[in-house]
């Protein structure tokens, strides 16, 4: 699938999406998947890939977890730095790491690695992407990979505002600049706007994502 570098307009979306559909709802149906049959550890696992994917490239954040994943229950900072050079497979294998093994030492400490008690026991969506994108002890995701974990683990209804997407919409007209939201106030504004903008294009606001992102990469990945 060949990635488009023209700009995106209201009628290119609509002949994507025809295109694209039946493999953007396969790839939804799998993140479903995710959390109606996954573990606790596949859930830290799709954490660690958002954690990896934050500030590089979802390509890098796959390759970055092909190469730690026998460390990802109990492995060092340093043993993951060491594999992740190895594999050249990170930009940053020093830092990363770090913020895995920090988060992982709060999750296991706060409720033993648990995550999908504990992400069922938020009743406001808004308030489970809170606590993951602003608890100090979690590191290396804020809101937009926040978003990306949720909706890689089958949640739905969260925009992943990533420089694709957000190009994407300056481009439909949406948003007035491609600049990344720095503050929550402005994410969930720009959210807004966008699922706004898929209700009047009567395309679901998940898929919306997903087709988005694949005319500016030429992939439906995660």
């Amino acid at each position: 699938m060949p990635s488009d570098r023209e700009p995106i307009t209201i009628n290119r979306l609509r002949v994507a999406y025809a295109t694209r559909r039946k493999d953007i709802r396969a790839r939804l149906k799998e993140f479903h998947q995710v959390w109606q049959t996954g573990s606790d550890a596949q859930l830290w696992e799709e954490m660690v890939y958002c954690i990896f994917t934050a500030g590089a490239s979802a390509r890098m954040g796959l390759r970055s977890i092909e190469a730690v994943r026998p460390l990802l229950k109990t492995g060092r900072q340093q043993a993951m730095t060491k594999a992740l050079i190895a594999a050249g497979a990170h930009r940053f294998p020093n830092a990363r790491p770090e913020y895995v093994v920090s988060t992982r030492s709060y999750l296991q400490k706060s409720f033993s690695m648990r995550l999908r008690d504990r992400l069922i026991s938020f009743s406001d969506p808004c308030a489970r992407r809170d606590w993951l994108a602003q608890e100090p002890r979690i590191k290396g995701l804020g809101y937009k990979e926040s978003s990306h974990f949720l909706r890689n683990i089958g949640f739905k209804g969260y925009g992943i505002l990533d420089k694709h997407i957000m190009r994407s919409l300056a481009e439909l007209g949406v948003i007035d600049s491609p600049k990344p939201p720095a503050i929550r106030s402005r994410y969930l504004g720009i959210e807004a706007r966008m699922r706004a903008f898929a209700t009047e294009a009567q395309i679901d606001f998940d898929e919306l994502d997903l087709v988005l992102w694949s005319m500016k990469t030429g992939e439906i990945l995660k």
